[in-house]
């Protein structure tokens, strides 16, 4: 099972120009991909820099074919015309998708700091080999520290109380109608933009192991030992930042640390400001 996460700052390059043609061909040429998750995706957004109003969702969803699409925008907001203009997080599969989930994460809110709201998209994936894996891709919020910490806890506590809730028997009421309880699979990829940099509060926040039986482990470390997260921002001379340093992620489920046969950063394109992260998963070592 091969995924793939990247910032892709609605299509804007390091040039500052806005192209979704170099976004697409660069994902092919690095795929073909299972999971395609893709973060700060825009819709009908007039005055992001360097855009038009593109409508980055239909632009993406048909580049990919025999993709399903699954959107979960943070921001939603009329546009005028019958339209919505909406930003945040698409996830494409061409594997088969069971149950969807759109979280809203939380955002506690902080005097006079800019902030924006956060989403994340959780899916089932039905893997070739008939595993079923659920898929998180998010983005956090990036001013404001105790928002992003928040979101940060929520990530952890959202796998411990899947992990608790598949102990849990099934009553008759849960196996049909809009109770039924859906296939929640404690083995999860968890990627995206976590604006924190690695073993900062905010990353071990995301793998502290309390009150969890299957907690998520940085899918580099596990397959890079100390060596250290090569950066995922600050490579191409972007206005931002002052400097490259690791903030995307791939996090898996320790139910499939073993899984992890390779993860590695797209240190190439400058399509984004950030760069792609690649995960690949062996799923006859899962356990």
């Amino acid at each position: 099972m091969r995924v793939i996460s990247w910032n892709i700052q609605w299509g804007r390059g390091a040039d500052g120009v806005v192209n979704l043609s170099r976004i697409i061909d660069r994902i092919h040429a690095l795929g073909p991909f299972d999971v395609i998750c893709l973060q700060e995706v825009a819709s009908c957004f007039e005055g992001l820099a360097g855009g038009k109003g593109e409508d980055g969702l239909a632009v993406l969803s048909a580049a990919f074919e025999g993709y399903v699409a699954i959107h979960a925008p943070a921001v939603d907001m009329p546009a005028g015309g019958g339209r919505r203009s909406t930003f945040g997080n698409l996830m494409l599969s061409r594997l088969p998708v069971a149950a969807v989930f759109r979280h809203l994460l939380p955002s506690p809110p902080e005097r006079e700091v800019l902030s924006m709201t956060r989403a994340c998209i959780e899916a089932v994936v039905m893997s070739a080999q008939g595993v079923p894996v659920r898929v998180l891709s998010t983005h956090l919020e990036y001013y404001a520290p105790g928002q992003r910490l928040a979101q940060a806890r929520w990530l952890q506590q959202r796998q411990a109380a899947v992990a608790m809730a598949a102990s849990f028997p099934m009553c008759e009421r849960e196996k049909t109608g809009p109770f039924a309880r859906p296939v929640m699979p404690v083995a999860a990829v968890l990627c995206g933009d976590f604006n924190c940099e690695p073993a900062s509060p905010v990353w071990q926040a995301i793998v502290a192991e309390q009150d969890c039986e299957s907690p998520w482990c940085d899918a580099w470390s596990l397959r890079h030992g100390d060596a250290p997260h090569p950066p995922s921002v600050g490579l191409h001379g972007a206005d931002w930042p002052d400097r490259p340093y690791c903030c995307d992620y791939m996090f898996v489920s320790q139910s499939l640390a073993a899984a992890v046969r390779d993860v590695c950063y797209d240190a190439i394109t400058d399509a984004s400001d950030h760069q792609p992260v690649l995960l690949d998963l062996d799923l006859s070592l899962a356990v």
